[in-house]
């Protein structure tokens, strides 16, 4: 298992920034090419995002690249440079169309990409969202789905609330598209850096729906989802008595028992192992 509670999004020009995201607590630090780069920029940042991923020195983070999107004229010069890298990720943004996405895999492996390499997909407009199943399913290489929530708002022409109401139908509906397909799903981000309570609330929102983590545009915001996708102490010990429990009805022959009052079944036990192996998963990077 992997941790992915903070996917930080990083100018891939910005080389004082890069170098400090080798230092940061977050568990992905995304190379940004696309929005965060102007076009006559795109180039440089190409090189030094190439440069980057090349020295090295992000363990144990994960590093993902996002290209730019699929038919724009940098895309392909995106997708052939970091053939030879050794990333995790290439994050393709405003993703729509699955016969875009398993061409898109298959160029990745006729160029040499390490098998390694995954997919991973935004989900940011209407057509995002309601191709989600077949998207995260369009190749092998599709590891994870990113909800592009400030592209979807503008798409879907709603106001921005704290609960983000209008969004609710999307975020489930991709969660379920992505659980289908085993792979994991990322909340999107939040813009207001001046009210981290904002942040907070939509950070639970996200862990209630489903979402294994969220992507961040700021270091400031690290702290705050690393903990909200966390296993709580409360969650660590409770997963832990329920594996107990169900251990010794097993050894009852037995195939319920009941917790605290509570029904446990062979689904709660396979959660709360779930649960500690997160935990576990976490630990291992602070070593």
């Amino acid at each position: 298992m992997t941790p992915r509670r903070s996917a930080l999004f990083m100018p891939a020009h910005n080389e004082r920034a890069i170098t400090k995201a080798r230092t940061l607590d977050c568990d992905v630090v995304i190379l940004d090419l696309e929005d965060a780069v102007a076009p006559d920029t795109k180039q440089r940042a190409r090189n030094t995002a190439k440069a980057a991923v090349l020295d090295g020195g992000f363990d144990p983070r994960e590093i993902a690249v996002r290209v730019n999107g699929i038919g724009t004229e940098w895309h392909a010069d995106d997708i052939t440079t970091f053939a030879d890298s050794p990333l995790d990720a290439l994050v393709v943004p405003k993703a729509e169309s699955p016969a875009d996405i398993t061409r898109l895999g298959e160029r990745m492996d006729a160029l040499g990409y390490s098998p390694d390499v995954e997919l991973w997909l935004m989900a940011e407009t209407p057509s995002g969202v309601f191709n989600a199943r077949e998207l995260c399913q369009a190749h092998e290489r599709v590891g994870a789905l990113l909800m592009g929530t400030s592209d979807l708002s503008q798409c879907l022409r709603i106001r921005a609330t704290i609960e983000r109401e209008g969004l609710v139908y999307a975020l489930s509906h991709c969660v379920l598209a992505a659980r289908e397909a085993n792979i994991d799903v990322l909340d999107g981000v939040c813009l207001d850096l001046a009210n981290p309570e904002i942040y907070q609330v939509q950070c639970e929102q996200g862990r209630e729906l489903g979402f294994d983590g969220k992507t961040l545009i700021h270091p400031s915001q690290i702290t705050i989802a690393n903990a909200v996708f966390a296993p709580s102490d409360h969650d660590i010990e409770r997963a832990n008595n329920i594996i107990t429990a169900w251990n010794e009805a097993l050894a009852r022959g037995d195939g319920l028992c009941v917790l605290d009052g509570k029904l446990v079944e062979n689904l709660h036990a396979n959660e709360a192992s779930r649960t500690i192996a997160l935990h576990e998963a976490i630990q291992a990077r602070l070593l």
